[in-house]
């Protein structure tokens, strides 16, 4: 682009016929050329005869002014002039754009995609070639300098990731080039490990500019119970002044329809980069809560995904009898209460009085002789999905429960008697617990070797023993059995709950097993001894704009990968599942610190913003067809034709005028990085749209409907329709859809007057 003042010219060279204006003066003026006078006796005889239309034997001035300017307006439109463009970078050879590409930079990523897109523009007018590349999404090989028309077509399809750059690969990436080239590093502003060293490799190619936006950048970590609901805290890159956000807690209403359940507001003082406080909430309602969003920040940081850690499980103890008084210790409901309520809702008193409430686990240590109507109450709330946990006793040891046949509230069946120090099936010593196999609930668990039993009951040897057996001894005498029971399932510890026939209820490995039985529901998520040995598989994960989207074909992940809680290409954020726990791996951490990018002091450092450049091109063009069309009138009415021909003159005028106006009316100024890309794809190709709802299954109906429809005019006809989108009708553009369905529900609420 050429200079001029506070204008420049996409196509200066145009600008040389402007040279040809004076030629074009002199030829304008020689015609018409000037009449010939000659006398001419004859000519009294036309003395008062009146002639319609007459002709200027030279051209004004004025008119020929009116032309010049016309031309010239053509001739400087054509140039492309436009003004207050941004001053030339300068610089030659290769150019390579690198983005950090983070959930930090999706907050202002249309900032970010016009940015890129203007500096390939200026890289493609000074005819450099170019590499662009997303430190989250780097290329199997390595810069691939390209056109910077066939970059540009990139741009616009760039998305950012929800997890952090990978600054570590982008030394072996850079190795596959040994060239020199310049680069612009697009940053998040956020501080990192291993950033110093990523910018000396940079400057071993070359110079390197660093692009960066001043804006606060916000996280959300983990929500974690508190005294009375959840605790809410939030993060930002500190900033000098105060601020105030809003946090919104999501989640089912009764109806299952997501709703806001909660909301809180957090205060940072000015220069703090870290803020909490409580959110009051029942148990009941902070079960339901799925996440936590900060309200108007569209990004994966600002969203917190609640798990299993979040939700307090409802825990009913039964115990056979009164505890003895004085004797808490020998109680069998001591050790479980001290690793119960820590972490979840316990409640106790009998069976009539507990099943009404509909707990999640109900645990019933040394209880029996349950009645024909308690047993069938009891299996009906198992069938339901609960989980019956039952601890041996001298009570079960004496009873005949499971000796002849098999006990429905009894996973396997039991011998008589049982097994101790000094009886008939004497121990030698106490026995210690064997390894848990793989397919145990408890795999990956350390037994420690302190952990003994002195004695148990026994199960009954049959062929389906071998498939109930989830723990055992290190002679293989079975310890924990379980069986599935409709949507539930039966558990049997095989000794007591409290230490009397063992020291296991003393252990910290007690605990473990109760959270891996998903008795507990804070199972911690970085606890790397709680999960290894487990697999979990994604449900839904999120992407860098905050979206939550079904995972679809994603790969398992090993506990111990879940245990290092830090998202990537192999582990996306968002809600993974092993049986019967939920955990949840989000884009902040508790231990996160949002710290500002520090640069050295030579680095060259440029803001986001491009400067509000405005083509003239459009605006010449309309001037130069206003002056023809004040040519056209002022010939008519040099040659006398005006009056006459007034009505053909004034359409002809009014058609000139209704031209110059509309090309004056035309959006100059519109360019392609102001457009939103969903808008962009959604004009550049037949998109059929659904209203969101809110509704997930709504919404996923009416994506599945359109989806099939525009398959089926894909097949049987010539219009070729892309991937229906959902729009929100409250911010969305929805004047590029030509096809709009809204399925509307009985629940959701009335649309704004702007809507």
């Amino acid at each position: 682009m050429w200079m001029l003042g506070p204008l420049g010219f996409t196509a200066p060279g145009l600008l040389i016929g402007l040279s040809a204006l004076p030629i074009l003066w002199l030829i304008l003026r020689a015609i018409p050329p000037a009449p010939i006078r000659r006398r001419f006796p004859g000519v009294v005889l036309l003395l008062g005869l009146r002639d319609e239309e007459s002709q200027s034997d030279r051209t004004p001035w004025w008119l020929l002014l009116l032309r010049l300017l016309a031309a010239a307006a053509v001739i400087v439109g054509f140039a492309g002039p436009v003004l207050n463009p941004d001053a030339p970078r300068g610089g030659s050879g290769p150019l390579l754009l690198l983005a950090d590409g983070s959930w930090a930079d999706a907050a202002d990523w249309a900032a970010r995609q016009a940015k890129l897109a203007a500096l390939v523009d200026e890289a493609g007018q000074a005819g450099r070639p170019v590499a662009l590349a997303l430190l989250t999404d780097l290329p199997a090989e390595g810069p691939s300098f390209q056109a910077a028309r066939d970059v540009a077509e990139r741009v616009a399809g760039l998305e950012p990731r929800a997890w952090e750059p990978d600054r570590a690969g982008l030394g072996g990436w850079l190795g596959q080039s040994d060239g020199s080239f310049e680069t612009i590093w697009l940053s998040d502003g956020l501080e990192r490990e291993g950033r110093s060293a990523v910018l000396a490799e940079l400057q071993k190619h070359g110079t390197v500019t660093v692009v960066q936006a001043g804006q606060t950048v916000w996280g959300l970590p983990p929500v974690a119970p508190g005294t009375s609901g959840a605790l809410v805290s939030a993060r930002r890159s500190p900033a000098p002044g105060e601020a105030s956000i809003e946090v919104a807690a999501i989640g089912p209403d009764p109806s299952g329809a997501e709703r806001q359940l909660g909301a809180v507001a957090l205060d940072f003082a000015a220069g703090e980069g870290a803020a909490s406080t409580d959110l009051p909430m029942q148990s009941e309602l902070r079960n339901r809560i799925t996440r936590f969003e900060i309200t108007g920040i569209r990004s994966a940081g600002a969203i917190s995904l609640a798990d299993d850690a979040l939700r307090r499980r409802e825990v009913a103890l039964v115990a056979s009898g009164a505890d003895q008084e004085g004797l808490e210790l020998l109680s069998p409901l001591h050790y479980l209460r001290q690793a119960l309520d820590p972490s979840a809702d316990v409640i106790s008193g009998t069976l009539a009085d507990i099943l009404p409430a509909n707990p999640d686990v109900i645990i019933l240590a040394d209880a029996v002789g349950f009645g024909d109507a308690e047993t069938a109450d009891l299996l009906a709330w198992i069938d339901r999905g609960g989980l019956l946990l039952r601890f041996a006793g001298p009570r079960l040891a004496a009873s005949d429960a499971g000796r002849l046949d098999e006990d429905p509230l009894l996973p396997v069946r039991l011998r008589a008697g049982g097994r101790s120090i000094g009886g008939a099936m004497s121990w030698g010593e106490p026995k210690a617990l064997a390894p848990f196999a793989e397919d145990s609930p408890f795999a990956g668990l350390e037994v420690p070797p302190d952990v003994t039993v002195r004695a148990q009951v026994l199960a009954q040897p049959d062929p389906t023993l071998a498939g109930r057996v989830i723990a055992q001894l290190a002679d293989g005498t079975p310890l924990v059995t379980r069986k599935a029971h409709g949507q539930g399932q039966i558990v049997l510890f095989h000794t007591t709950a409290n230490a009397e026939w063992s020291s296991l209820p003393l252990s910290g490995l007690f605990v473990r097993m109760l959270e891996r039985l998903t008795v507990l529901s804070a199972a911690a998520a970085h606890d790397r001894d709680g999960l290894a040995g487990t697999t979990w598989m994604p449900e839904r994960v999120l992407d860098a704009f905050g979206r939550l989207q079904d995972a679809q074909n994603l790969a398992g992940v090993s506990g111990e990968r879940l245990a290092e809680g830090r998202p990537g290409p192999d582990m996306p954020p968002g809600l993974y599942r092993s049986d019967d726990r939920q955990l949840a791996v989000n884009v902040v951490g508790a231990e996160t610190v949002l710290a500002p990018a520090i640069w050295p002091d030579d680095m060259r450092i440029e803001g986001m913003e491009t400067r509000a450049d405005r083509p003239l091109k459009g605006w010449l063009l309309a001037a130069a067809v206003a002056l023809l069309a004040l040519d056209a009138l002022a010939s008519l009415w040099l040659t006398g034709r005006l009056a006459g021909r007034l009505a053909g003159g004034g359409r002809m005028a009014a058609g000139a005028l209704a031209l110059t106006l509309g090309l004056w009316a035309a959006p100059q100024d519109v360019r392609a990085q102001d457009v939103d890309p969903a808008v962009l794809s959604a004009a550049s190709r037949l998109t059929l749209a659904h209203v969101l709802t809110g509704d997930a299954r709504v919404d996923e109906m009416a994506q599945a409907g359109l989806l099939g429809l525009s398959n089926t005019l894909w097949q049987r006809s010539s219009v070729e329709p892309t991937v229906p989108v959902g729009v929100d009708i409250e911010r969305d553009e929805l004047s590029v859809y030509p096809f709009l369905y809204w399925p509307v529900t009985g629940d959701e609420p009335l649309p704004s007057r702007q809507a």
